[in-house]
């Protein structure tokens, strides 16, 4: 009997029929299965792709009694309950590099629009509202020789950094492991500690992974570190910054804007964030390229077809059960 994995939505097919060729692989008829279709096609599933934004839960878990794999279709994980499934047993994978430059180039490009007003002016002059032109009207900042403080170093964090640097900006950055001192020279970046981060960027780029650790890192507190011309960029998740304590520091020019890409109650946006003109907002597009989600089910699927071959796949999560799990199959 084939092998089968159900996906949820109608992602790219490609990187599955290519990769996953003796498998079942069962797509929606539409642009995803309603949750009747959903919960019976995981019955007898041996893989479910999960996919970021949309939580799995874990009574959902529980009726796919031939469960052995959660393939997450995300870098980011934390739509399923990994423990969880480590107690039963269950491998978990993600998918964290094809998300990599398109994600960074994301919050470079909020960066560029916010500080050299781009939104703002294309909207006043699409609305017809009236603009003054001249040599000394509608004045925007420089990148150049402007300080970004990286606060996670990870992948994300360094393709930031890249960009960074080649548009002439000193950099700094905060993580919880220090880079070592080959790669603080490739990237020219210097490690500081998160409060003199705050104190001292022109901009804040948040690129961390949601976790208990990080989860609200950034509210009343930390914004009053910043520099009153200090902007923030969010392209991790939105339960990083506490939103409330984020408009409330915006209302209070205690920082100068913000670039926002995810939120904390997605798709929901608070209001403020949409009327406030020093506030470029996004739908949580970091990774939403054509190119980027061809090859997101390209790499799920290898880490599928690896696992089931016995090879432990290239992003597993849970390695803990990694040898256990290859034993049953």
């Amino acid at each position: 009997m084939k092998r089968k994995v159900v996906i949820p939505v109608n992602i790219p097919r490609a990187g599955f029929t290519n990769g996953l060729k003796s498998w079942n692989i069962v797509f929606p008829s539409g642009k995803k299965h309603n949750r009747e279709e959903f919960l019976r096609e995981i019955a007898d599933a041996d893989v479910i792709v999960s996919i970021f934004g949309l939580r799995l839960e874990n009574e959902v878990i529980e009726k796919a009694g031939n469960l052995k794999m959660i393939a997450n279709y995300g870098a980011g994980y934390d739509n399923v309950d990994v423990d969880f499934c480590t107690r039963k047993g269950m491998l978990v994978t993600n998918c964290p590099d094809p998300v990599t430059e398109p994600t960074a180039e994301l919050a470079f490009a909020l960066m560029l629009v916010i500080a050299r007003k781009v939104v703002e002016m294309n909207i006043r002059l699409k609305s017809q509202e009236p603009l003054k032109w001249g040599v000394m009207r509608n004045l925007s900042s420089t990148l150049v020789g402007k300080q970004i403080g990286i606060i996670g170093m990870g992948a994300i964090g360094k393709a930031v950094a890249r960009r960074a640097a080649a548009s002439g900006m000193r950099i700094v950055y905060h993580n919880r492991n220090r880079l070592d001192e080959a790669l603080e020279k490739e990237f020219n970046a210097r490690w500081v500690p998160l409060d003199e981060l705050l104190g001292t960027s022109d901009f804040v780029s948040l690129n961390v992974p949601l976790t208990s650790e990080t989860k609200g890192m950034m509210g009343e507190e930390e914004f009053r570190k910043m520099k009153e011309t200090a902007y923030l960029i969010n392209t991790a998740r939105g339960a990083v910054v506490k939103e409330q304590e984020l408009i409330e520091a915006l209302k209070n020019e205690e920082i100068a804007g913000a670039g926002l890409d995810v939120f904390e109650n997605e798709p929901n946006i608070p209001r403020e964030f949409v009327e406030m003109p020093n506030v470029v907002v996004m739908p949580h597009l970091g990774s939403a390229t054509m190119e980027a989600r061809e090859e997101m089910s390209r790499v799920v699927a290898l880490n599928i077809a690896k696992a089931f071959n016995g090879e432990m796949p290239p992003n597993i999560v849970n390695r803990e059960v990694w040898e256990e799990w290859k034993s049953r199959q």
